[in-house]
This record gives C-alpha cells, sequence and structure tokens, in this order.
C-alpha cells in the first residue's frame, strides 16, 4: 500500500487514512452524509465508497445501522477495509469489491433501505483524465455513468427506499430523468454554492424509489463565508 495520510473528524472520534497522492475525497463527501437521515436497523449502502468517509460518517452517527461500502477499485477497497478496522466498526460497516453494476446480481442479500451515492461528476471524454487510475475512475465515468448508477440503485432498493446523491447542479434535468427512468421518483433539492453569490456548482437530490410526483427545493447550502472559513452549517459536519 503506498504512503497514507491520516486525518480524523469529530474531534478526533474517526481517524481516516488516505493515500497520499491517488484519489483522496473532497468536502462533497462531508456535505452528503450530512443529508442522509438514518433510523435503526436501516440497511445502507454507500456505492463507491472509496476510502469509505461516507460509510464510516453514517455509522458513527447511527451505530444502531449496517452499511456497505461498494468499491470497484482494488486498492480503494482495501484502504476502506483498514479505516473500518482502525475504526473499530466492523460490526457495522461491510466492505465490498466489487463493480457497482454487478452488485445488484447478488453481492448483498436483500434490498437496502437507502442508497448513498458520490458517483464520478465527468463524462468519460471530457476534459482532461487524470493519468493515476484511482482519480481518473473517481472523477469520469470511466467504470460507471449515470444511468448505470440509478439502475443500480433502483434495483438495490426496497420499495419507498431512500436514494440521496451528491452532482454538479449544470445536470439537474440529467439526474432527474434517468432517476424517473429507473423507477425512482426526486423528492428533494438542495442547492450548494461555494459563497454567497456565488453560481451553484452543486445539487443534493433525494428520491424515494416508486414514490409519487412531488419535490421541495430547501434553502441553500453556502460553504464558505466571505474571509473564506466554513459556514456555520458546514462547520458543525466536521465537529457532529
Amino acid at each position: 500500500m503506498e504512503s497514507l495520510t491520516s486525518d480524523t473528524f469529530f474531534n478526533g472520534k474517526i481517524l481516516i487514512k488516505q493515500n497520499r497522492n491517488g484519489y483522496r475525497f473532497s468536502i462533497d463527501s462531508i456535505l452528503l452524509a450530512s443529508h442522509v437521515d438514518t433510523h435503526p436497523g436501516d440497511r445502507v449502502i454507500d456505492m463507491g465508497t472509496g476510502c469509505g468517509i461516507i460509510a464510516l460518517i453514517l455509522a458513527y452517527r447511527n451505530p444502531e445501522i449496517k452499511v456497505y461500502g461498494i468499491e470497484v477499485q482494488k486498492s480503494l477497497s482495501v484502504l476502506a477495509s483498514l479505516n473500518v478496522k482502525n475504526n473499530n466498526m466492523e460490526d457495522r460497516i461491510e466492505i465490498i469489491c466489487a463493480d457497482i453494476k454487478d452488485s445488484k446480481k447478488g453481492a448483498i442479500s436483500g434490498a437496502a433501505d437507502i442508497v448513498v451515492c458520490n458517483p464520478p461528476y465527468r463524462r468519460a471524454k471530457s476534459g482532461r483524465v487524470n493519468q493515476d487510475n484511482q482519480r481518473a475512475f473517481a472523477r469520469h465515468e470511466i467504470k460507471i455513468t449515470l444511468p448505470d448508477v440509478f439502475e443500480s440503485a433502483g434495483a438495490l432498493m426496497r420499495v419507498s427506499g431512500k436514494f440521496i446523491m451528491i452532482y454538479p447542479s449544470e445536470r439537474t434535468a440529467d439526474i432527474i430523468m434517468h432517476m424517473r427512468l429507473s423507477g425512482i421518483e426526486p423528492k428533494y433539492f438542495r442547492f450548494i454554492y461555494s459563497k454567497k453569490n456565488a453560481e451553484s456548482k452543486l445539487v443534493i437530490v433525494k428520491g424515494v424509489k416508486g414514490g409519487r410526483p412531488g419535490a421541495t427545493v430547501d434553502t441553500p447550502l453556502i460553504i464558505y463565508n466571505d474571509d473564506g472559513t466554513y459556514s456555520n452549517e458546514v462547520g458543525r459536519m466536521f465537529i457532529s
């Protein structure tokens, strides 16, 4: 395993190891995890778990759930498993090295109550593709496309199960179309802004499998204050 760095969350209660030079999670994962509401006994799937950051946050916030982190890249699945072990969460989190497109064929027994995903944002042939495979697969639709995400999520969830994702705002229309094609009804949108008066770059979307039409748009989420520090809401995401 290549050189690793260590980061902590929740006042040192969670330790995250990441590759120093390969793929590293961004604040997107923190924002997404903070919009996932769980209940005791829930079965949660984190599609494309990476180093396991979202799975760890969810299991920390609610010790009475079971999280399955699916990761196609062997090196990242090994790292995620290490993070689970280091945080003593083997009873709450199971890391599965598998292709999300194949996971619906039996890698996980039973249906999920919640599916969470922070998928690759960029189309396969758009922009410069990073030479580092970990980063390339995480950022570009090389291993999985947006339609694949929703098809797999729809297959993994129970009826009335919830799907939560974060994605570029400019692709909101694509999200709505592909969610509905997969039987997932969009129910919630929250647009994210780096600062006040900036253009929204990201959106958090929630959907319900087999849900009825009708969605709400939440208040904007502002990441940074004018002085570059985190907004109060985002700052709280790192400590509780």
